[in-house]
């Protein structure tokens, strides 16, 4: 299937960019939880008494949450590779229509079209 182009980059492309994105933030989400943990050996285990104790918590929790959603960012773009390699990027994979070049554009890894999305 050959998908029109609506800005200057292909699909393939676009893919590849926002994979590369995702490794990157992957990498520095890493070492920052990396960095968090350290850290947090440096503190008291007493979170219910340390005013920082509250923060250091909620500071692993959400970069570790990040960190969860760019490895599903990666997958799902290494998907959309396989989709391409298949012939079947840019489909609906729940109603078999072609996803617009535009939804696709900034939405890469998208499985479906906007009416079934």
């Amino acid at each position: 299937m050959t998908l029109p182009e609506s800005g200057t980059a292909s699909p393939r492309q676009r893919i590849a960019a926002e994979r590369a994105e995702a490794a990157h933030r992957i990498d520095f989400l890493t070492t920052r939880l990396d960095e968090i943990i350290e850290g947090s050996h440096l503190t008291t285990a007493d979170d219910e008494h340390d005013p920082e104790g509250a923060t250091v918590a909620f500071e692993r929790a959400q970069t570790a949450s990040l960190l969860a959603e760019a490895r599903r960012d990666l997958d799902e773009l290494v998907e959309a590779e396989r989709r391409l390699d298949a012939g079947t990027y840019g489909m609906c994979e729940k109603c078999g229509r072609p996803i617009s070049a535009e939804r696709l554009e900034v939405l890469p890894a998208a499985r479906r079209c906007i009416d079934c999305a």
